[in-house]
C-alpha cells in the first residue's frame, strides 16, 4: 500500500502537465500599410460669416499688449486760462491738496501730540487731509506754519510779500 500512495499523485500531476498542453496557432501577419487618400476631405462651411475686423487687417495689427501702457489714453487738460501759478513746480506735479485756495480749506479736527500737532483738513469736495507743520497746502505756494489747539496758521509766500491765513476748528455746538 505504500507504494500505491506514493505513485498516485505523481500520476496525477502528470496527468495534468501532459493533458493542459495546448498548441498556438501562429499569429497572422501585420496588414500592410494603408495609402493615405490623395484628397482630404474639405471643411464645412461656416454657418454664420465672420465679423471680425482683424481678419481684414491681417499681419498689420499686433495683438501683443504692453502691460506698462495704459488702456485708456487721458485727453491732456488745457492749460488754465488764467496764467500759471506764480511760483513752484509745474501744474503735473502738483498734490490733490494744491489744487483749491487755502481759504477754502476746513478744519475738521486737530490731533495733539507729544512732539507736534496733526490737523485734519476737508477740501471743498469734502475730502480729507492729515497735515503738519511744514507741509504744502493751497493753490498759492502755501505752508503750514502753525498748528495750535484751534487754529491751524499758513504761509502764502508770493516774491517778497508773504501772507498769513489762520484756519480755525470749528466750535462744537
Amino acid at each position: 500500500m505504500p507504494r500505491n500512495l506514493n505513485s498516485a499523485p505523481l500520476l496525477l500531476l502528470l496527468a495534468l502537465l501532459g493533458g493542459c498542453k495546448k498548441e498556438e496557432a501562429p499569429a497572422p501577419p501585420p496588414p500592410p500599410p494603408h495609402a493615405k487618400p490623395a484628397t482630404a476631405p474639405k471643411p464645412a462651411a461656416p454657418v454664420q460669416q465672420q465679423l471680425s475686423s482683424a481678419s481684414k487687417l491681417g499681419a498689420a495689427l499686433s495683438f501683443k499688449k504692453d502691460p506698462f501702457k495704459p488702456f485708456l489714453v487721458p485727453a491732456a487738460p488745457a492749460p488754465p486760462a488764467g496764467g500759471a501759478r506764480p511760483s513752484g513746480p509745474p501744474a503735473a506735479d502738483l498734490l490733490p491738496i494744491q489744487s483749491f485756495e487755502v481759504t477754502k480749506f476746513k478744519i475738521a479736527g486737530i490731533i495733539a501730540g507729544l512732539r507736534e500737532n496733526k490737523a485734519l483738513v476737508l477740501d471743498p469736495t469734502g475730502k480729507g487731509y492729515v497735515v503738519k507743520v511744514g507741509m504744502q497746502i493751497g493753490n498759492a505756494n502755501g505752508r503750514v506754519s502753525r498748528i495750535t489747539p484751534s487754529t491751524v496758521e499758513v504761509v502764502e509766500k508770493s516774491g517778497r510779500k508773504s501772507k498769513t491765513i489762520v484756519l480755525t476748528l470749528a466750535k462744537k455746538r
